[in-house]
């Protein structure tokens, strides 16, 4: 009776997948600055952070490049995803199945899917070197790949197993799970960073600034990583969640918001999680490395264990729920798109599977600059499509919501938009040697440009009339 009581309670979880959010379901301020703060000051904090030192920047690129990229996507989520979120009210994927179509939709939902499990993913393994260390389980290392042991596979399954039944009780327990546990946790990283300055040699804030430059962002990177400038810490500030305010994923989340401004409430996740959160964590991170003279071993709960104790330690714990949590809800949301009919906390148990799965592999934290990048930019494009079916379209004569209104199941327009934006940015890369953190950008307006010409030409072709009736 038990069991059958959780899974009714399960099945009445409503997330409106494909429906507009009702009036008496919209949520105030307060859950959202809650959420942006649990997410953005989370396990992924724990490992950009250290990776930035160990990429060698300097104190003054990483100090102003955050600003300057932090800023930015703040300003992106509050003008170009939040006010057709609450607009709109639909999910990202409701609303891409009435511009896209619902052949090119699945495919889209199903690499944001995945995606969104490997991003889930790499945050359970965040939480899981925590979870290690009572064990004295050996700790990936910045060359990792594979798991290495038995008991590092079991320390996932843990905390993936917890996470998951989080997230299968929709978008109200992911927020309340957020706004307990972000305050504590923007306590220990801060206490923790500010604690250890004197092991580094800074004893007042005049000598903050020199040691800033010698021993933590000293210009110098590790052994085998690439030298890293202002503009990568820009850009990457910027776009580190280019899929969710730039690509729109958030539209699924702002869809709840009262109001459009609440899309500023992002700034409590990038400037206490990727502004400061990345600057203590690296301060952390420069002391692990003075301590263990250099190790390549890459733990974040071994890092915020030797600086804080058991409390650093429950903290990566903490962090990596945070935001795994958030993350498998959007990539259930992504999923069920393409089998509408099975309940999203079906999906969702099945989402967490896959994610802790690919967890075990520690390359998703290892490569996870390259892996935040690149998932941006494949799901960017979509972003650019709705932006101009909303804004612009009807200005050039022609129909937003296309395929919806001339029942077509997959509109070339975007299709073309999506995979010529990718094939550029490919190109970009490979031949121009445009690193993959500056591809966003340029690949937005190339994406929008697409969009606009090939519509014109498709539309022209099919009867406008059937499709604006």
């Amino acid at each position: 009776m038990k069991k059958k009581g959780i899974v009714a309670h399960l099945d009445s979880v409503n997330e409106y997948e494909r429906e507009p959010i009702p009036k008496s379901k919209l949520k105030g301020l307060k859950s959202f600055i809650g959420m942006y703060a649990g997410e953005h000051t989370a396990g992924t904090e724990f490992v950009i952070g250290p990776l930035f030192v160990a990429h060698g920047v300097t104190a003054f690129d990483l100090i102003v490049g955050l600003m300057v990229g932090n800023i930015l996507a703040v300003l992106s989520w509050a003008f170009l995803t939040a006010p057709i979120a609450v607009k709109a009210r639909m999910t990202l994927y409701f609303q891409l199945e009435k511009i896209c179509g619902t052949s090119l939709v699945k495919w889209y939902n199903l690499v944001n899917g995945v995606m969104f499990c490997f991003l889930a993913g790499s945050m359970i393994a965040v939480s899981a070197t925590a979870i290690g260390i009572p064990f004295g389980l050996s700790m990936p290392s910045l060359s990792d790949m594979l798991p290495n042991s038995f008991g590092w596979i079991v320390a996932v399954f843990v905390v993936g197993a917890l996470t998951t039944v989080v997230a299968m009780f929709g978008y109200q327990q992911v927020s309340k799970f957020a706004n307990v546990a972000a305050p504590w946790m923007i306590l220990i990283f801060f206490a923790a960073a500010i604690a250890v300055l004197p092991q580094l040699g800074v004893n007042s804030i005049s000598e903050f600034w020199g040691v800033a430059n010698e021993k933590i962002w000293n210009g110098i990177p590790s052994e085998g990583q690439s030298q890293f400038s202002f503009w990568h810490v820009m850009f990457f500030a910027w776009f580190a969640n280019m899929a969710m305010h730039i690509g729109m994923s958030d539209l699924s989340i702002f869809r709840y918001a009262k109001k459009w401004q609440y899309g500023f409430s992002s700034a409590t996740g990038m400037f206490i999680g990727h502004y400061f959160a990345w600057i203590a964590s690296g301060i952390l991170y420069a002391l692990f490395l003075q301590q263990s003279n250099n190790s390549t071993e890459f733990a974040p709960g071994v890092v915020a264990y030797n600086a804080a104790g058991i409390a650093g330690a429950v903290c990566v714990i903490i962090a990596g729920w945070t935001t795994a949590n958030p993350t498998i809800y959007r990539a259930g949301l992504a999923l069920q798109s393409i089998v509408p009919k099975w309940k999203t906390w079906k999906v969702t148990l099945i989402t967490g599977l896959v994610t802790t799965i690919a967890a075990c592999f520690p390359a998703l934290v290892m490569k996870l600059l390259d892996f935040v990048a690149l998932y941006g930019f494949l799901l960017m494009p979509m972003g650019a499509i709705i932006f101009i079916d909303y804004y612009i379209l009807k200005r050039f004569g022609l129909s937003d919501f296309y395929a919806e209104k001339a029942g077509k199941k997959l509109n070339w327009a975007a299709a073309s938009a999506w995979i010529i934006t990718l094939i550029a940015g490919l190109m970009m890369n490979r031949i121009m040697g445009i690193e993959i953190f500056f591809l966003g950008l340029p690949g937005w307006f190339v994406a929008a440009a697409i969009y606009i010409l090939v519509s014109k030409i498709y539309q022209s072709k099919s009867s406008l009339k059937t499709a604006n009736s």
